[in-house]
């Protein structure tokens, strides 16, 4: 008996249209039991998504507490794309934040896909709203599309196929980018891709099944390009080795190869103007800085447990992971002995060998120019170093290639219960014993990741002074909103408030990847995480760090108000802050202004020094 291997059924195909023949009566009962075990599933993947998010959901005033900056980005990524449809706005470029020079859209998490038709839902109940039914339903419709994808083409049993879809999408890769990163945990359309691939040897559709699959690519594209990529390298590698491993599938090479031509010509051609744009277009940038391109998965993480799982915790993952956000590759010691045992045990599939050792690759690149094990350099370099600056690659942190071994053991764990599934259909007298053996060690392995809830802290209200409008006339004639401290990588409020606007109220500065214009920067136009620095955003960025005002000379007078009116700044202000007294005095000693404080923020307008 061997492991099944992916099937390429005809639309009109698969099991039950087989058993059609048996009578009405006959498959009836079987066809609503499946649909009874199909609505469970995605039940069970609803009860998930909520008890991952649902500390969120029971507190409106809350965000996700360990990536703050990035639910205000992409609040304001919503308020984005609400506001293409609204307003008829370029979607691929904003001058609403980062102003003047503005952000390239294109060459950040724009999510188009997702923020334009989700557009009622951010007009109806506002930007924070939509970042959370974005959150919650793409893991949802990830474990519901991986479901599908595997019950009705890969494997064709619902169990496996709920087991394995369940791990791709609440693995804690997926649970740990949910602090923030929605973009990363929808993957649903990564199963369409593979489901869209495999249909490409269909004989006579290769036109069709070639634009289908044209069309799911770029809808991932408009949602993360970093999981296409991945998915790309996969689907190369396996489709590769069972062209050399399979001979039935050769014979199907030619209309393959022609719908795939058709799907690249097609995705192409979509793309074409969108990527030009991301590349080339106003504020793009030439790959990531060396710093973040050195973040690597730790060796020893690979057995160490995620702080969102059940026996993690944040002490013990400390040190293996750059943030609480990219723990990518925590799986624990039990779920890798398992799944070293499932290759073994089901080494004669070529599907199962092509998969471990995609895993292992991604495994290897993840570990970065230099191996590290416990939070220490060993000395050792690894594949990376001769890759990390090709183009595209450029732009890739090496520790998210070990978020696409996720999918890889889903998929290994819905093969191994899809076998056990088989062996106890084969041997009655031995079900009981199967099945037990089963299930002791899949609780065993996966009882320890079973992810906890996301940890949540409160949020203070957007500012009456923001929300009512009261800064729209400090804005007129392209003018901007300066707030201190200034929006960056570690302080993203500002963007929160100006999606509350709909991007209305347009900010100086930001939290985005543009490039760094340094004269000294190496190598070039290299990216950078917010705007080029600037003396008067140091020196606020100073007072935020250590809660004390720097000397203030007359040259610093200067530049503050060179740096305003590069801004193009209407109006300065300060809302609640930690630091709020030390904030204050330096803006009032640079600018010579005494705030007034209304609406919950001091104000200063600086008109008379812009004009």
């Amino acid at each position: 008996m061997t492991t099944p291997e992916p099937d390429v059924p005809s639309d009109s195909g698969g099991p039950a249209a087989a058993s059609s023949a048996e009578g009405a009566s006959g498959v009836a009962r079987p066809a609503r039991r499946g649909r009874w075990a199909d609505l469970a599933a995605v039940l069970s993947f609803v009860a998930l998504g909520l008890w991952v998010t649902g500390r969120l959901w029971l507190d409106p005033g809350s965000d996700v507490r360990d990536n703050q900056s990035d639910q205000s980005q992409f609040e304001w990524m919503m308020a984005h794309g609400a506001r293409v449809v609204t307003h008829f706005a370029y979607p691929f470029h904003s001058n609403q934040m980062n102003v003047p020079d503005g952000v390239n859209l294109m060459a950040n998490t724009s999510v188009l896909s997702i923020s334009l038709p989700m557009t009622p839902v951010t007009l109806l109940f506002g930007p924070r709203a939509s970042f959370l039914i974005f959150l919650t339903v793409g893991m949802i419709a990830t474990a519901a599309a991986w479901y599908f994808v595997l019950s009705r083409v890969l494997i064709g049993s619902r169990g496996p196929a709920w087991l394995g879809a369940g791990f791709c999408a609440f693995a804690p890769a997926m649970v740990s980018h949910a602090n923030g990163h929605p973009n990363i945990v929808s993957q649903f359309v990564v199963p369409l891709i593979i489901w869209r691939t495999l249909r490409l040897g269909e004989p006579g559709r290769w036109l069709r099944n070639g634009v289908l699959l044209a069309l799911v690519i770029v809808w991932q594209a408009f949602l993360n390009l970093e999981i296409l990529l991945m998915t790309a390298i996969g689907l190369g590698v396996i489709i590769a080795v069972l062209a050399v491993g399979r001979a039935d599938l050769r014979s199907r090479a030619r209309t393959f190869l022609a719908g795939l031509a058709v799907a690249a010509g097609v995705a192409g051609l979509l793309l074409a103007y969108p990527l030009h744009v991301q590349f080339f277009g106003p504020d793009a940038y030439s790959g990531l800085s060396r710093l973040i391109r050195g973040y690597s998965s730790d060796l020893a993480s690979f057995v160490a447990y995620s702080r969102e799982s059940l026996a993690g915790s944040a002490r013990t993952a400390a040190g293996l992971a750059k943030n609480p956000t990219e723990e990518n590759s925590f799986f624990g010691w039990a779920l890798l002995v398992l799944v070293i045992a499932l290759v073994w045990w089901l080494r004669r599939s070529i599907v199962v060998l092509a998969l471990a050792a995609l895993g292992l690759l991604f495994a290897v690149l993840s570990l970065g120019r230099e191996v590290r094990f416990n939070n220490r350099g060993t000395g050792v370099p690894g594949p990376w170093a001769a890759l990390e600056n090709l183009p595209i690659l450029h732009s890739v942190v090496p520790t998210r290639w070990a978020l696409a071994i996720t999918p890889i053991i889903g998929l290994l764990l819905a093969y191994g219960a899809e076998r056990a599934r088989e062996l106890a259909g084969a041997h009655p007298a031995a079900r009981g014993q199967v099945r037990f053996v089963t299930a002791t060690v899949l609780v065993m392995a996966l009882l320890p990741i079973v992810p906890t809830p996301l940890p949540v802290a409160h949020l203070d209200p957007v500012p009456s002074f923001v929300t009512s409008g009261a800064w729209r006339p400090y804005v007129a004639d392209g003018r901007s909103v300066v707030t201190l401290p200034l929006p960056d990588t570690t302080y993203a409020e500002p963007l929160r408030w100006s999606a509350a606007t709909r991007l209305d109220m347009p900010l100086a500065r930001g939290y985005f990847l543009g490039p760094d214009t340094r004269p000294n920067a190496d190598p070039p136009k290299v990216a950078l995480f917010g705007a080029t620095p600037r003396p008067t955003s140091s020196f606020f960025a100073t007072i935020r760090r250590t809660g004390a005002v720097p000397p203030i000379t007359p040259q610093n007078r200067v530049r503050a108000v060179d740096d305003l009116r590069y801004w193009r700044a209407g109006v300065v202000i300060l809302g609640p802050h930690e630091h709020e007294a030390a904030l204050r005095r330096g803006m009032t000693e640079l600018t010579g202004i005494q705030p007034v404080f209304t609406g919950g923020v001091w104000v200063w307008d600086v008109r008379s020094l812009t004009d």
